[in-house]
């Protein structure tokens, strides 16, 4: 596989969920008919942890990291479900996933950061990594940001 989604979730941010060169991770497995009766389906090719990959470095040459945002909502919330839930020590948790996903691109790979900031600014999260985002949206009256890195 050339692409890694290191957070999946339902694949909401995806055109084609199942796009024949990407790997799918989630720590996370399950199907959940939420309040609305929609079906949230969170069914990754791999269940793993986005702060400790099973893959070797320098692997793939674009990886999308869209973690967890929110800090306070109900343990089995729907929102909890479709989005995940940060714990305590989210700095340390985005900190690692961070590097984790730079270990695993290859030399001059691209990674794709998305970050909702309804609970957490993006300035707070920004603090969490030892590099500068290249360009992203320029929008700051949403609420939702997609910064681009590149491993160098």
């Amino acid at each position: 596989m050339k692409i890694l989604d290191a957070s999946c979730g339902s694949r909401m941010i995806w055109f084609d969920k199942k796009h024949s060169s990407t790997l799918y991770m989630d720590n996370r497995q399950l199907t959940e008919i939420l309040c609305d009766g929609r079906i949230l389906n969170v069914h990754p090719d791999i269940v793993a942890d986005f702060r400790c990959m099973p893959f070797a470095d320098n692997t793939f040459y674009l990886v999308v990291f869209d973690p967890p945002h929110l800090k306070s909502a109900g343990r089995n919330s729907w929102l909890a479900k479709k989005y995940g839930l940060l714990s305590e020590k989210w700095q340390e948790d985005i900190r690692k996933g961070f590097q984790e996903c730079m270990r695993v691109l290859r030399p001059a790979g691209t990674l794709i950061f998305k970050w909702n900031e309804d609970q957490v600014s993006l300035k707070e999260v920004l603090k969490c990594f030892d590099q500068r985002p290249l360009f992203g949206n320029r929008n700051w009256r949403g609420k939702t940001h997609w910064l681009v890195f590149m491993k160098l």
